[in-house]
């Protein structure tokens, strides 16, 4: 099934999406204002600027990710992601 999600002022620790399907990418959509975190991909050692209005598209169940902290500001993402159920 088709999913969506709002995660609020949420650090994310590094995890793989367990039920995310192989045949789609996650579109994660960061809001907010005023805040500087990262993005880090932790299987390509990766870590990415993750400002307000950034868009990142990533196979959330095969590369681990993460969000760090951050210090000042408010922020919010839309995940948007498909669950392999549906494929079941």
């Amino acid at each position: 099934f088709l999913g969506l999600e709002l995660i609020v002022n949420w650090v994310t620790l590094g995890h793989c999406d367990a039920g995310g399907a192989l045949s789609h990418y996650d579109l994660l959509a960061s809001f907010g204002i005023g805040h500087n975190t990262t993005f880090c991909i932790e299987d390509l050692e990766a870590e990415l600027d993750y400002f307000p209005g950034t868009l990142v598209s990533i196979l959330g169940k095969v590369l681990e990710h993460s969000v760090g902290p951050w210090k000042i500001g408010e922020r919010f993402v839309v995940a948007h992601f498909m669950k392999d159920k549906v494929h079941d």
